[in-house]
């Protein structure tokens, strides 16, 4: 397996907390919804001075675009390098991945208040929700049961809308971050479907839109491989033709979910390989960076010494009470505890915990990962243009 290098300082393998309340990518649609004068809606992130005399605000959610990514990214899109020169720096929540990400972002909640806390967790029938795959069971509504900010905003007279993929409308994840919305599918150019809803509005507006092309490409071929460039150029392109094309009393937000970092072959912990990983596991859940583990009945002390053992510094080895008490999702209602693991495997550098048997063979062939809480995965960009 070739991994590129991705150019990494080692100040971004050092841990960051989320800055839930102040600057992490829940403050993002509460204060855009200040600015769009939703009543008693706050402005954590102090956006109405900044932008205004701004009616209408799209929000554009690139996927992988971490903080950073930023240097490599805008060496393909000098766009990107020209809006952070000006913008800032937020969190994710925790863990940092795309489905906790996208629910942060539409609820303006930590993940702990909605419940989406893995790419994969455990229901109380012990199967396993994929949330990506997520079609319409469990019950969205009742999955993730916080009202989103698209909802709060448009019962305030906000026209809200959400331009995605086809195959994204009426999933459990889309229903879960952006209920309460207009679902446009972006079966042209992205960015010419959010500026012609942009142009529509006769009053105020909110517009999203997700592109996902750069998060995929580092998955597959690696942050810096050549589809990863490709990808990074047509963010550029799209965030260029919306700077440009923004009618009058409008900006443009661009924030992202995650960042991401490759991993090399000699960091890979497979729990197939190693028998002590496996003993007294009965299910699994999470992701590489961020693995769930479920111990059977009186296992729990030896599951945890066992991954403590195998993995060392490669990673911190939690029990859910002390993730929970370290305030790494935010509070944590009663009714969402159990989707975290009995055990989270909390990895750092550039390690991963993968489970063969129990997830897909692709997934350990990989390239980048994320879901972990290094600055390189947790800080993202908060870009702004008007």
């Amino acid at each position: 397996m070739v991994v590129p290098a991705d150019h990494l300082p080692a100040s971004a393998l050092e841990p960051v907390r989320p800055a839930y309340g102040s600057g992490s990518l829940a403050e993002v649609l509460p204060s855009v919804s200040a600015v769009l004068g939703v009543p008693g809606a706050p402005d954590p992130l102090g956006l109405r001075d900044e932008l205004d005399g701004i009616t209408r605000v799209a929000v554009l959610l690139v996927d992988g675009l971490g903080a950073h990514q930023i240097p490599l990214v805008a060496s393909h899109a000098p766009v990107i390098g020209d809006l952070a020169a000006r913008g800032r720096t937020l969190t994710a929540g925790f863990p940092s991945t795309t489905p906790v990400s996208l629910v942060t972002l539409g609820t303006g909640v930590p993940p702990g208040v909605h419940g989406i806390l893995g790419f994969t967790t455990r229901r109380p029938d012990g199967r396993v929700l994929n949330h990506i795959q997520w079609k319409r069971d469990p019950d969205p509504a009742q999955w993730q049961p916080v009202p989103t900010r698209f909802e709060l905003a448009a019962a305030a007279g906000v026209a809200t809308t959400v331009v995605s993929r086809p195959e994204f409308e009426g999933s459990g994840l889309t229903v879960s971050a952006y209920r309460g919305s207009a679902y446009r599918p972006a079966t042209g150019a992205l960015a010419d479907r959010m500026l012609e809803e942009l142009r529509a509005a006769t009053g105020p507006a909110l517009v999203y839109g997700y592109f996902a092309d750069l998060d995929h490409h580092g998955h597959g071929s690696g942050i810096d491989s050549g589809p990863w460039r490709e990808a990074a150029r047509d963010a550029g392109a799209l965030i260029d033709r919306l700077v440009h094309g923004l009618p009058a009393h409008s900006a443009l937000l661009v924030v992202a979910d995650h960042g991401q970092l490759n991993v090399p072959s000699d960091a890979r912990f497979d729990m197939a390989d190693i028998p002590a990983l496996q003993a007294g596991v009965t299910g699994v859940a999470g992701e590489p960076r961020v693995r769930y583990l479920y111990a059977a009945p009186g296992a729990l002390d030896d599951v945890v010494a066992a991954w403590q053992g195998v993995l060392g510094d490669a990673a911190w080895v939690l029990t859910r009470d002390e993730a929970i008490d370290g305030g790494w999702f935010g509070p944590v209602p009663s009714d969402h505890r159990d989707r975290i693991g009995d055990v989270a495997v909390i990895c750092q550098g550039r390690a991963v915990a993968l489970a063969g048997g129990w997830e897909p063979p692709t997934v350990g062939r990989l390239i980048a990962y994320h879901a972990s809480v290094t600055a390189a995965e947790m800080e993202i960009p908060l870009l702004i243009a008007r």
